[in-house]
């Protein structure tokens, strides 16, 4: 990463985080047309991918798997485009964000207020070490992994091992958990009635393809575009706060608009990549002003071109990430198990 270099020149310019609040605010307001072409042109793609995986399995089981997982990556869009509703930044209309976000949850496996709710607190308290749990993937300091027991140690390493993370976690979080509105189980009924809202049209919406495809057709369809998604989701959600030289802070230290610019990343990836993830690799931009629209995310960087040189992280640069597990407070930094002793 050339980050050193990129926050020396952040410093000349002289515009802390909250000044660019101010900046980027003038890129808030969404296309109309814009953003229900991007909707079409997705959803276009998305079920085009399960058409022509259907067509195909009866005679080439590898096309089929090529589908899939190029339908994964058109869902991978259309969750993009889900939290864009979340955040209130696909369409100026509150009403159409809420209902274009909770139809998503269908496709996405995603109760839309369930998620809405917990990715702002996600977002409220993002590199704050006092608010660590819902909506993160959770990280121990190196003081508190040192003082725990040799089960919880282990617990943890195990937790924070790529099966886990990148594999076991996308099925268990996309599968299970979200049926249910975990985290907010006492936090009011509307959490509820989106668990249970989406997973009963999720039901209704598998039965009728079961009925129209075939029950293994559907299995193998769903399984592969699914997962696609659900792992790359992972991934890009790790990678975007899980980089060397991220930012957490105790509480007495933290500093929200701070923690979004330097606390996310720049996920630098090739240009069909970027189209695809729907340029929420630009993730610094995004947490410092989340009702920026996705498809404008480049024109900030276009406009300002100092943000395009903080916290770059390259998609060959990015595969070392899951190599770290700890934040040192000490060096402020990632680092890995290997570089921590324990005493016996």
């Amino acid at each position: 990463m050339n980050d050193l270099t990129g926050l020396h020149t952040l410093k000349a310019h002289g515009t802390s985080s909250k000044d660019w609040l101010r900046i980027l605010a003038k890129y808030r307001q969404p296309n109309g047309w814009r953003s229900f072409f991007e909707l079409a042109i997705t959803l276009t793609g998305f079920f085009g991918c399960w058409a022509l995986a259907w067509a195909s399995i009866s005679f080439s089981y590898f096309l089929t798997g090529l589908l899939g997982v190029l339908g994964g990556g058109f869902l991978v869009r259309l969750f993009t485009l889900q939290h864009d509703c979340g955040h209130g930044s696909l369409f100026s209309s509150r009403t159409a964000n809420d209902w274009v976000g909770r139809i998503l949850g269908v496709l996405t496996l995603t109760p839309y207020a369930l998620w809405r709710r917990t990715h702002s607190i996600h977002h409220a308290g993002s590199g704050n070490l006092e608010k660590r749990g819902i909506g993160d993937v959770y990280t121990m300091t190196v003081a508190e992994y040192k003082a725990d027991t040799r089960w919880g140690r282990f617990v943890y390493r195990l937790y924070r091992s790529p099966l886990t993370l990148f594999v076991i976690g996308p099925i268990y979080i996309f599968g299970f958990q979200q049926r249910l509105p975990v985290g907010l189980m006492k936090a009011g009924i509307k959490y509820w009635i989106s668990t249970m809202g989406t997973t009963a049209m999720m039901l209704i919406t598998y039965t009728i393809l079961v009925y129209m495809i075939g029950f293994w057709q559907f299995v193998a369809i769903f399984g592969i575009t699914s997962f696609t998604a659900a792992a790359a989701g992972m991934w890009l959600f790790y990678v975007q706060h899980q980089f060397e030289d991220t930012q957490w802070n105790q509480p007495e230290d933290w500093d929200m608009h701070d923690a979004a610019l330097y606390g996310s990343s720049y996920y630098v990836l090739p240009k069909p990549l970027r189209w695809m993830t729907g340029n929420i690799g630009i993730h610094h931009v995004h947490h410092l002003y989340s009702r920026i629209p996705f498809y404008r995310l480049p024109e900030v960087i276009r406009d300002h071109p100092v943000l395009g040189e903080i916290k770059r992280l390259t998609l060959m640069e990015s595969f070392k990430c899951a190599n770290l597990h700890l934040w040192d407070e000490s060096q402020r930094r990632l680092v890995r198990f290997k570089e921590v002793r324990i005493k016996a």
